[in-house]
């Protein structure tokens, strides 16, 4: 079993040209970030308030191991691009309308 998890690991580094140890650590160690994250949207579009941030920061733990992969390795795949991309589009846009109705009622 820890053979096969060292083979997968240093796999995604041959394929990535990164150290493959870094990128799953990374990738292992966000997933209580994620998932805290999601919880901590839900309970504030529950509450009926702004899910922007939590939302960014889902985002942001989803595709942690692959702003790695940007950073230091290669053949990042283009899904990964696209969703960063997404990420920045709806926080941009988020902002903007959150601060319009601000400005509206303040």
């Amino acid at each position: 079993m820890l053979a096969d998890i060292n083979q997968w690991f240093l796999a995604l580094g041959a394929e990535y040209g990164v150290n493959p140890y870094i990128f799953g650590g990374i990738y292992v160690g966000a997933i209580p970030f994620f998932l805290l994250s999601i919880g901590w949207l839900v309970k504030r579009a529950r509450a009926g308030r702004s899910t922007v941030v939590p939302t960014m920061l889902a985002g942001f733990f989803f595709v942690s191991a692959y702003l790695y992969l940007a950073i230091a390795g290669r053949n990042i795949p283009i899904w990964v691009w696209i969703f960063l991309a997404a990420l920045v589009i709806y926080g941009a846009i988020s902002t903007i309308r959150d601060t319009r109705k601000k400005i509206r009622e303040g």
